[in-house]
């Protein structure tokens, strides 16, 4: 498998700084993009970027310089895929379409590709153009069906993206189009180019391998977003023949040793001749040139016929695999990494995938390969890259055990690049007597918490206790800031108008770029929670919304309406605005609605719960409550749902099977709200009597009781981190509480109406808030 790790090493070389050309050309070439863009305030973000850069590095200043760094690559993004939308519309009609149909390698029609019904995050699409061997040459034992190498070859590449870049990944999606390529017709150049001019919207990876001699050339094809031309190159020559030999005389040597056995065991060597086949053949042949080379015989200009049989050409197979896994890997990788800011995968698959011929050399230059690809990022999107080469040292650092100090030490310089750029960002140079950690202890602010916890994971993992007491002195530092929180720290981004009736349901998106609000008046709102920007309105017969989710993976918009008798649940594919199911059966109005963490299941609430498949739109089971449901919330792994009650109780269930498993009794007025803390083991209740108490979801004790809303809570939201509450009233504030010592941080009371709703984005740094002032505000958080 040695060819494998010089594939990939040839690969790294060749390709990480083709791509880093790329990104870098791509950065320079944004500004020309303006004329597209749906965003008219390009020029003033530009402008204000370009000003931040030269202020001071106080905490402000340095997150809006982030978060307008951050709106541009959003407004980049959205241009491209807005440009790709409008090239992929008249690609069809154009004139020369037969012409290059004529070129056509694939057996699916341009139209069939470019289909984008069900996508998320745009995913990569992978094609295969396998070696047209005719391996019947070598077959000398009929009695053996030798392997179809392109069904093995695209099985085996088929089991490696579906276990880690899946087509429903919701972070590094991949499309295989396994049997796609038609191999009588064309190969090479011809083909890429016909297959990049209508299909350059569509980012586009082909493996394509060809025969020439005793050598396969395997050649990569690629393209990404918003590309002006393609790679293709020939990265290897894989010689199959030597490979398909090796393994014989493997097999030979092996043989050998049983032969011996079974010889001293008296055994005939007629009969043992005849059980070993082509082994018999082979191991003559290699103890002949073992001979001849011993009486220094040039071998070199002898045609050795060695025989081969299904074992060799299932190793052939195995090979041509794992070039495959290697190269789809990497570039999977590179693809997400440079539109989407995902971290690398394959340094973490590189010790099953090359088995025991797993080096360090490897390790290094791919390290070295993304890192290029960071430095080429630096420019437009600086502020991502502490936290993707943290994430590629703690990749590293997981094989540091197996592999010794030197892949540590790589690991290492990753880690310092990510500090030190970290430093940089805030304009921190330390001075030589100080260390790199304890110079953050300077600059760090709430929001860098996170970050933070990863550096003490990868000390943690690798053992270096006086960093790990670095790391705890600067989480000292962030639980200091959280109690010193003022108003100061929660700044209004963004009031969003357009509703004319009460907000009464917001959720923002798993990819944290896009807010849904329901409101009484019928409508649903979609948003760009960066921007405020309104992206599109639904009106479908809806009657007035009471509640709307959306999935874990982004998919799945749920609506629930609350106009009787139009009470029901409607499901939409989030992407496509293609509406999936309408769910009815409940007879009075549904007040709420939630979507399970896996995605599978979505329960509904008026005066029963109702369990519904979300994917398919069946009913699971009823939940009968003896007074209204005004809110549900679903346990982290799945297992526990919790419904509020206007007769003041919460009542837990088994959502999957509907049995009762407990009844929690404290409020002295109507449950408007409930959730639960991400680890699954709080729960958190707001109420009509004013009070947000605290529940171990286990035991149904209450911890604590926070108070200080003058009237009733409406709706409650929790931190990722699990350590910061927030609180939404009739009486028109937001509070936010620290969980910790029930502390109540501050009070926010910018809205002049109820606070219906209020929605937390995963990553931390948002805060939606719904009243019945019919606006919708976004809250940013330093």
């Amino acid at each position: 498998m040695q060819q494998g790790l010089g594939l990939l090493i040839q690969l790294v070389v060749e390709f990480a700084p083709v791509l880093a050309e790329l990104v870098q050309k791509r950065s320079q070439a944004s500004l020309s993009l303006s004329k597209y863009q749906p965003i008219e305030a390009i020029p003033e973000l530009l402008k204000a970027l370009n000003t931040s850069v030269q202020k001071s590095s106080d905490v402000e200043d340095f997150e809006q310089e982030r978060i307008l760094q951050q709106q541009l690559v959003a407004y980049d993004r959205e241009t491209r895929l807005r440009i790709a939308a409008q090239e992929r519309e008249t690609a069809l009609k154009l004139p020369e379409v037969n012409k290059i149909l004529d070129n056509w390698s694939l057996r699916l029609y341009p139209s069939q590709i470019l289909d984008r019904t069900n996508y998320g995050r745009t995913p990569l699409k992978i094609f295969i153009a396998p070696p047209q061997v005719h391996f019947d040459q070598f077959d000398d034992n009929r009695d053996e069906r030798i392997p179809q190498i392109e069904l093995t070859l695209a099985e085996g590449l088929r089991d490696f993206l579906n276990k880690h870049y899946s087509l429903h990944s919701p972070v590094r999606p991949t499309e295989f189009l396994a049997g796609a390529w038609d191999s009588k017709r064309f190969h090479s150049e011809s083909s890429i180019k016909a297959l990049f001019g209508m299909l350059k919207t569509e980012p586009i990876l082909i493996l394509e391998s060809e025969k020439d001699g005793d050598y396969l050339n395997f050649r990569i094809a690629y393209w990404g977003l918003g590309q002006n031309n393609y790679y293709y190159k020939t990265i290897a020559r894989l010689p199959y023949r030597q490979i398909l030999e090796e393994s014989a005389k493997i097999r030979a040597l092996e043989w050998k040793k049983i032969r011996d056995e079974l010889i001293a065991l008296g055994e005939s060597l007629e009969d043992i001749n005849h059980i070993g086949k082509d082994n018999v053949v082979n191991l003559a042949i290699l103890e002949k040139v073992e001979k001849w080379n011993a009486k220094g015989i040039d071998i070199s200009k002898l045609s050795l016929q060695y025989q081969v049989n299904r074992q060799d050409f299932e190793k052939l197979c195995q090979v041509l695999i794992t070039y495959h896994c290697l190269v789809a890997g990497w570039v999977a990788d590179a693809y997400h990494l440079v539109d989407r800011d995902v971290p690398p995968l394959l340094p973490e698959l590189l010790p099953s995938l090359l088995s025991d011929t797993f080096d360090l050399q490897s390790v290094e230059v791919i390290a070295s390969g993304y890192k290029q690809v960071y430095q080429a990022l630096e420019n437009e999107r600086c502020y991502w890259i502490p936290e993707l080469a943290l994430q590629l040292a703690q990749s590293l650092s997981h094989l540091s055990d197996a592999y010794g100090g030197k892949l540590r030490s790589w690991a290492n310089e990753q880690l310092n690049y990510s500090v030190n750029t970290w430093l940089q960002l805030h304009q921190i140079s330390p001075q030589h007597s100080i260390n790199p950690l304890q110079a953050m202890q300077s600059a760090v602010s709430i929001k860098d918490e996170e970050y933070v916890k990863k550096l003490r994971e990868y000390f943690i993992a690798v053992g270096d206790s006086q960093s790990i007491a670095d790391v705890e002195s600067i989480l000292n530092c962030v639980a200091n800031l959280k109690h010193q929180v003022t108003l100061e720290h929660v700044i209004l981004s963004h009031t969003l108008t357009g509703h004319s009736e009460k907000v009464t349901s917001v959720v923002i998106s798993p990819d944290n770029e896009t807010l849904v609000s329901g409101c009484a008046d019928k409508t649903i709102k979609v948003w760009n929670l960066n921007t405020g920007k309104l992206i599109r309105t639904l009106t479908e017969d809806l009657g007035e919304i009471s509640s709307v989710a959306i999935s874990s993976d982004g998919h799945f918009l749920a609506v629930g309406s609350c106009q009787h008798p139009k009470s029901n649940v409607k499901v939409w594919n989030l992407n496509s605005r293609k509406l999936l199911h309408t769910l009815l059966g409940h007879q009075k109005p549904v007040n709420c609605i939630a979507i399970s963490p896996d995605g599978q299941i979505l329960a509904s609430g008026s005066n029963k719960i109702k369990i519904w498949n979300l994917h398919k739109g069946d009913r699971i089971c009823t939940l009968w409550h003896s007074s209204a449901v005004n809110a549900a919330a679903i346990s982290p792994d799945g297992t526990i749902l919790a419904s509020a009650s206007s007769d003041n109780k919460i009542r837990l269930w088994n959502p999957r099977t509907g049995d009762p498993l407990r009844t929690l009794n404290g409020h002295s007025g109507e449950v408007k709200s409930v959730i639960i803390s991400p680890d699954g083991e709080i729960l958190f209740s707001g109420s009509a009597d004013k009070t947000i108490k605290i529940w171990h979801l286990a035991t149904g004790k209450v911890l604590h009781t926070l108070t200080g809303h003058s009237q009733e809570v409406r709706s409650l939201a929790v931190s990722p981190d699990g350590e910061i509450l927030f609180s939404g009233s009739a009486d028109k504030t937001i509070k936010i509480w620290l969980l910790r010592t029930g502390e109540l941080l501050q009070t926010l009371t910018e809205h002049s109406g109820a606070v219906n709703s209020i929605a937390i984005s995963p990553n931390g740094q948002f805060l939606a808030s719904g009243s019945s002032d019919k606006t919708i505000k976004i809250w940013r958080f330093n």
